[in-house]
Formats: C-alpha cells, sequence, structure tokens
C-alpha cells in the first residue's frame, strides 16, 4: 500500500499566494534572516517615516495583495458554516458578500501596519532612497516582474518538493524494510 500525503492544492495555493503577497510587500523573510523582532523599547517610528513607508506601500500597489486576503477569511469562514448545514447556502452566500464589501475598507488597516512596519526597519532616508528606487524605470519593472518571477519560483519549490517528498518516502521505506518494516 502507498500512503501518500498531499496537501489539497486549495490550501497550499493559498498559502503559496499568502507568502508571495508577503515577499512582495517586502515582509517575510526566512526567520534566521530577520534577526531580532523590534521590542516595545523601539522608538516609534516618526510621522514622515510612516508617510513615506506608505507611500512606498501604494507604488508597490500592496493593497492588491492584501485584498484577496480578506475575501479569503470571509470566503472560509462562510465555507465553515456551510458545513454545519448546505441548506443555508444560498442565505452564508448573501451574509457573506455582504461581509465582504463591508470588510474591503479594512485593507486600510494591513497597509498602516505594514507602513509602521518599514518605517521600524528602515529609517527615513532608507525609506527615501527605496520610494525613489521604485519610482524609476528599473523600480517600475521591479514592481511588475518581481511577482511573477516569485510565483514561478514558487511553483518550481513546489515541483521540487514534490519530487524530493517521493525521494524521501522511498528511501525511508527502504531504510524502514532493512528494519523489518514493510511500510
Amino acid at each position: 500500500m502507498i500512503v501518500r500525503i498531499h496537501i489539497g492544492r486549495a490550501i497550499a495555493r493559498l498559502a503559496m499566494a499568502t507568502l508571495v503577497a508577503l515577499m512582495v510587500a517586502g515582509m517575510a523573510r526566512p526567520a534566521a534572516a530577520q534577526g531580532a523582532a523590534p521590542n516595545a523599547a523601539s522608538p516609534a517610528p516618526s510621522p514622515a517615516a510612516l508617510l513615506l513607508a506608505r507611500q512606498i506601500l501604494e507604488t508597490k500597489h500592496v493593497e492588491d495583495i492584501f485584498k484577496p486576503l480578506i475575501r479569503g477569511v470571509v470566503i472560509n469562514t462562510r465555507d465553515m458554516f456551510m458545513q454545519t448545514n448546505f441548506m443555508w447556502s444560498k442565505d452564508l452566500n448573501e451574509v457573506a458578500a455582504n461581509l465582504q464589501k463591508e470588510y474591503d475598507s479594512r485593507t486600510k488597516e494591513l497597509l498602516d501596519d505594514a507602513a509602521r512596519i518599514y518605517a521600524v526597519h528602515f529609517n527615513e532616508q532608507e525609506l527615501k532612497q527605496l520610494l525613489s528606487f521604485y519610482q524609476t524605470p528599473l523600480g517600475q519593472k521591479v514592481i511588475v516582474e518581481e511577482p511573477k518571477a516569485l510565483d514561478e519560483s514558487m511553483a518550481m519549490a513546489g515541483t521540487w518538493a514534490e519530487k524530493f517528498s517521493q525521494d524521501v518516502i522511498n528511501k525511508m521505506r527502504a531504510e524502514m524494510r532493512k528494519r523489518g518494516h514493510d511500510l
């Protein structure tokens, strides 16, 4: 009997899309590269730094990344309640549509929080340089092409992980067989 572990494709895509979104927004890096997180003793960013960080995020169209997150939470919640009683689907769909409209404005909260994160990690001069860069032709190209490159990289990594997983499964089975266990 071959045991294969499959992650639901929809969940995997949502997780990858979220990771890509955060990477594009410049907020996700491998844990080792992040260093120490700012603590409560860190000085609050200046209003000018927050404004620059917000301009960077707007230039990068980060709100387009956050909007699907809000929709995803509403839809996942609707689907969770749908499992309770599928006969409620009409009402749940209507409620979900209304909530999505109501919560769409919450992307501003996400942008404000992301701007605060940027303003903690970069000083005003660095933020000015970043904004200037993103306003150049190369910066504009990075904004357009980086998400595509990240999508392709994530797809490649997913394919690689599936192949690697099969190698690990085969090796583990072989090793367990040597120990008298048939998986």
